[in-house]
């Protein structure tokens, strides 16, 4: 096997319905499945079974894409109860969650995270959110700002780790003899006062083989990049070009390098949805036959709401008039200004778009073999745009099984991706050691 010194990182997004939107209509898929167990324990044995660093769960506190039609980031599975349960089916993926600072309050997730931690032997990873939606089922009649969240985000971060930290190594005696099973002057707590909490502690959890969970953010504003190079051990990114995606790379790890954090051990994660066939024309005839899965009507919906964009009077072949972008609007993030380079720079029509956003939703999107897949791959991770990828299936189960079983092994082969773990928690697998701590200035 050939072998390189710099390996990637590769995570499974947990899409139990398909990451290409509407794909759960295919006749074979596992749609009637959707919320149980079975079909979420599947992937990630499969996933392990390939030697993937971790499975991610995505998650959202409102029914709003249900009722939109989007069957991709639901909320249906709960990611703390759904990982916990997929830990007693696996041995050695790490197992990643999101849960939002906007909703929950410090002390529970701390516990939350620490108990799927301890219980997985050290396998669990926390990424973190600060919600766009969902205010109505926690009593406030809008989100707070962007500037607001991110401000309870840091405070409530710098909160888990000190809670994450109030045992000191060698706490646990259990002395028989004593009737000690804690040494109570290394638990201590961590009077907590800041602007948004005030926390006693100590947490009531011992840390886990890995010392605390490894932490994941997935926000590209600059508030969301501040927070993320302060304590991310990695990040998840939208990036579809090559030439930004390099610029972005650089630029976060130099955000990175000058908090005093070593670069070489926060992982820039970009999404990739790969549609593999035999053939490049095989492939590309899968991918006609999911874009004829696609419902238009939702997907002009989805559309419309996502990015704040008045679609009501433009037909689906014509295009959409520069005006009905609104750049003032909270909504207009990294991906509106995709969205809007799409249909302005390169002329896609409103059908184009609805496809292009069920295919990739932001993401680069890749037709081919397995390997002309990981030729692609590789080259995004040889010119410094990524330390790895987060893996889309784009429908379930084919979709799924030709990325585990038809590209990762070509990744393999090529030294690119590792063919065994390395030890038995997320952090060793993942070499990236404990890390900080406590957060750096930001």
């Amino acid at each position: 096997m050939a072998k390189t010194r710099r390996q990637m990182a590769l995570t499974l997004f947990m899409s139990p319905a398909g990451y290409y939107k509407d794909s759960w209509r295919r006749p074979n898929s596992r749609a009637e499945e959707v919320g149980s167990l079975e079909l979420v324990a599947d992937m990630a044995r499969a996933a392990e079974d390939a030697k993937l660093h971790a499975c991610f769960f995505a998650d959202v506190v409102s029914a709003a894409s249900l009722l939109d039609g989007d069957m991709k980031i639901t909320g249906i599975y709960e990611p703390m109860t759904t990982l916990a349960a997929i830990a007693a089916r696996t041995q050695s993926i790490g197992l990643i969650g999101s849960a939002s600072t906007s909703f929950y309050d410090p002390y529970n997730l701390a516990r939350l995270l620490s108990g799927l931690d301890n219980l997985s032997g050290g396998r669990a990873g926390w990424n973190i959110v600060t919600s766009w939606m969902g205010n109505a089922n926690y009593g406030l009649d809008a989100m707070p700002s962007s500037a607001e969240r991110y401000r309870r985000a840091t405070e409530f971060v710098d909160v888990l780790l000190k809670l994450w930290s109030s045992w000191e190594p060698g706490a646990v005696v259990v002395d028989r003899e004593s009737g000690d099973w804690i040494d109570p002057s290394k638990v201590r707590p961590i009077n907590h006062e800041g602007d948004i909490f005030k926390i006693a502690g100590a947490l009531n959890l011992r840390p886990s083989p890995q010392g605390r969970p490894v932490l994941v953010q997935a926000g590209q504003s600059e508030a969301g990049l501040n927070l993320g190079s302060s304590v991310a051990d990695f990040i998840y990114t939208l990036q579809p070009d090559l030439a930004q995606a390099v610029n972005f790379y650089q630029q976060f790890k130099d955000l990175v390098t000058s908090k005093g954090r070593d670069a070489a051990k926060t992982f820039v994660m970009p999404g990739i949805i790969p549609i593999i066939g035999d053939t490049l024309k095989e492939a590309e005839e899968i991918s006609k036959e999911l874009g004829h899965y696609i419902n238009m009507d939702h997907g002009r919906s989805w559309l419309a709401n996502q990015h704040a964009i008045d679609l009501t009077d433009i037909d689906l072949d014509d295009h959409i008039p520069s005006e009905r972008f609104d750049e003032n609007s909270p909504k207009f993030t990294t991906r509106g200004k995709h969205i809007r380079s799409l249909a302005l720079d390169r002329g896609l029509t409103l059908r184009d778009l609805i496809i292009e956003d069920a295919r990739g939703g932001g993401h680069q999107w890749v037709e081919g073999t397995a390997s002309s897949v990981a030729d692609h791959m590789v080259k995004w991770f040889d010119a410094r745009a990524c330390d790895g990828f987060n893996l889309n299936p784009p429908y379930l189960p084919e979709g799924l099984e030709k990325m585990l079983k038809g590209l990762v092994p070509e990744l393999q082969e090529r030294g690119y991706f590792q063919a065994e773990y390395r030890g038995t928690t997320l952090r060793e697998n993942l070499d990236i050691g404990m890390g900080s701590d406590q957060m750096q200035s930001t």
